[in-house]
């Protein structure tokens, strides 16, 4: 059985009309209220469907009984399951995910899939966080179902600012991104802006929601991030992480952006359609710079 769902997902067509011709947020809504049920046939029931569609892997889980479904989710891993690359020149992947487009932002312009540009502006609005992510080096991070779903920091820094965008709520995988016009600047997301605490340069982060999938939690910021926020939309904030500490997590999961000034280069292992680790090499500081 799961063979065969798993074949009629991985035809486009049927895949975009069952994720994203339905009603969006309605749904997201339902989800985030149902996957808090704590109820354990329920929870079992949930978990076992869940399987059908994605390979759950919870061996490296801190814990293996949950509350809910929305707890496992959600779920921290075990103790030293994520070695962090100790290399100063190194900013480390923020989260496990699969590569999608990377590479040089052409001015304020950047790739959401072959043949889809998107702006700065599109993304970010605001003029300054726009000119901290003008020609910089970018990744985008997308995190499955499946994968663990909290956020660490890139480097030794301090978060300072959060930009919060409500939106909508499209799905995030490679077939909308082919058919969904300026996705990411479309859906839910938020921009974290951090100072590297070395260099003083500034990072972004830029977590975007999804379908299903909608709010952001960080660990500096005492408000979840959801569809019915309704502000403020910019957080100040001086918070210190060291690499590879928590900021946060999706609710459930989905996509991060990171931008990183000129000079930093993505690293050889990070190619499109490849799988990164929290804690693995992301992008390195040229020697130039």
């Amino acid at each position: 059985m799961r063979f065969w769902l798993l074949r009629l997902l991985q035809q486009e067509d049927i895949n975009f009309l069952l994720t994203n011709r339905i009603p969006r947020l309605m749904l997201t809504h339902f989800m985030g209220w149902f996957s808090r049920i704590e109820q354990p046939q329920l929870r079992d029931l949930s978990i076992a469907v869940w399987r059908l569609f994605a390979d759950l892997n919870l061996a490296e889980a801190r814990k293996l009984h949950f509350r809910s479904l929305h707890d496992c989710f959600i779920r921290e891993l075990k103790a030293g399951a994520r070695p962090v690359d100790s290399d100063p020149a190194v900013l480390v992947s923020p989260c496990d995910a699969i590569v999608g487009a990377s590479g040089n932002v052409d001015d304020t312009r950047l790739i959401q899939a072959k043949g889809f540009p998107y702006t700065l502006a599109d993304l970010l609005g605001d003029p300054a966080l726009i000119e901290d992510c003008r020609n910089a080096c970018y990744v985008t991070l997308r995190i499955t179902s499946s994968m663990y779903h909290r956020f660490h920091a890139p480097h030794d820094c301090r978060a300072q600012r959060v930009d919060y965008f409500s939106g909508d709520a499209w799905n995030v995988n490679p077939i909308a991104l082919r058919r969904v016009r300026k996705l990411f600047c479309r859906n839910e997301r938020a921009a974290i802006r951090v100072r590297l605490e070395a260099t003083g340069q500034v990072v972004t982060l830029v977590p975007v929601a999804a379908v299903l999938v909608a709010s952001i939690r960080l660990h500096f910021a005492n408000v979840l991030l959801h569809l019915r926020y309704r502000g403020p939309n910019t957080i100040h904030c001086d918070a210190p992480f060291r690499k590879g500490e928590e900021m946060g997590w999706f609710q459930h999961g989905s996509t991060i952006i990171v931008f990183a000034p000129r000079g930093f280069l993505l690293c050889d292992n990070v190619r499109e359609g490849s799988v990164i680790r929290v804690g693995q090499p992301l992008m390195r500081l040229s020697a130039e710079a």
